[in-house]
């Protein structure tokens, strides 16, 4: 990682570290601080909006991992969420777990199905992997639907609010705390796993895995170590989705999910550190303008459809990812790179 003029490393500590500069440490600090004072000057409507941003950025990171950095691509990871909802939902539930335990079981649960549904990548990739990864969004799905007595079916399954000791997060402010110390947490171990031993084979694998192969690496163990770290995430995300939610229903885990998250993913950048978090920041936040603009486009086009406003997210979604692969490939962290770089050239940079 290039680094501003004058500033050298003389370990390989120092070289691997994610914030190494005074200016970055600083803005580190500056950030957190913003971050974590919202709930003191934000309404409730941002934080509702905040809360959902970090579940996603959270599921964005273990989809990441799978995609960005192994090169297996998933298109069911909505439904690797719902396995995590379901397991805090009945954990929470039927058997009073404490949170912390229940979020750590849903996020293996998560892991271990996605390892099952991560065995054909032995034989079968790319397209032929999405496939498969379709077919368990469906199944997954169709379980949550038929399963009835465990899962309620359509009518869904109530949630009990998170609790760590005397703490219970059953407000927008106090589940504000709770998702953003997750997310930071979940960030900060996908970045450094990202430039470990682990995180470079995922790279071999994904550039070339029969070069990686004859390098010593066994190819499908990674692969397996991709779809499980990517679906616990997804299983973390699902639980905290169930306990901000509050109730939960198989609608709230569709196919057209998964596709957006793959779709988050591309416009924020896939393989990199910053891509999940710029690509949900991004996308969420488009959604909720739109949301708001529709009805000032129904009461100024008096002409249209009845409805035709509220459809203009799925359709302003479409239009830009095609901008995007056409126009910024790379994505949004790509352009946050060029910024950094000629930032580095500024004389306070360092």
């Amino acid at each position: 990682m290039s680094l501003p003029c004058g500033i050298r490393n003389y370990s390989y500590a120092t070289d691997t570290a994610i914030i190494r500069t005074k200016t970055q440490w600083t803005l580190f600090i500056v950030f957190l601080l913003i971050v974590f004072t919202f709930p003191f000057y934000f309404p409730r409507f941002w934080l509702d909006v905040m809360n959902l941003i970090g579940i996603t950025t959270i599921a964005i990171i273990g989809l990441n991992i799978l995609v960005g950095y192994c090169g297996q691509l998933s298109i069911g990871h909505a439904g690797f969420m719902a396995v995590g909802a379901y397991t805090t939902a009945i954990l929470a539930g039927s058997y009073h777990m404490p949170f912390l335990l229940a979020l750590l079981l849903s996020g293996v649960s998560a892991g271990l199905i996605g390892l099952l549904f991560g065995i054909p990548s032995m034989r079968v990739k790319g397209f032929y992997l999405a496939i498969t990864t379709i077919a368990a969004q469906f199944i997954i799905i169709w379980v949550a639907n038929h399963w009835t007595d465990v899962t309620r079916g359509s009518m869904g399954l109530g949630v009990e609010a998170a609790s760590i000791g005397p703490l219970i997060f059953d407000t927008e402010a106090s589940q504000f705390f709770l998702i953003i110390s997750i997310t930071v947490l979940c960030v900060l171990f996908a970045t450094n796993l990202a430039r470990s031993r682990i995180g470079r084979a995922f790279i071999a694998v994904r550039d070339n895995d029969l070069a990686a192969k004859v390098m010593g690496i066994n190819v499908f163990a990674f692969k397996l170590l991709a779809f499980f770290l990517g679906c616990f995430f997804a299983g973390i995300a699902g639980s905290l989705f169930a306990q901000w939610r509050g109730h939960i229903t198989p609608e709230d885990f569709t196919f057209s999910q998964s596709i957006l998250y793959i779709g988050i993913l591309i416009i924020g950048g896939l393989g990199t550190s910053i891509g999940p978090i710029i690509g949900t920041v991004f996308i969420r936040l488009l959604e909720q303008c739109v949301t708001l603009l529709a009805p000032l486009v129904e009461r100024s086009l008096p002409g249209i459809p009845s409805g035709f406003a509220t459809g203009l997210s799925p359709m302003i979604f479409g239009l830009i990812m095609v901008l995007f692969l056409v126009l910024e490939p790379k994505g949004l962290a790509h352009r946050w790179n060029l910024f950094k770089a000629s930032y580095r050239m500024w004389p306070f940079s360092y």
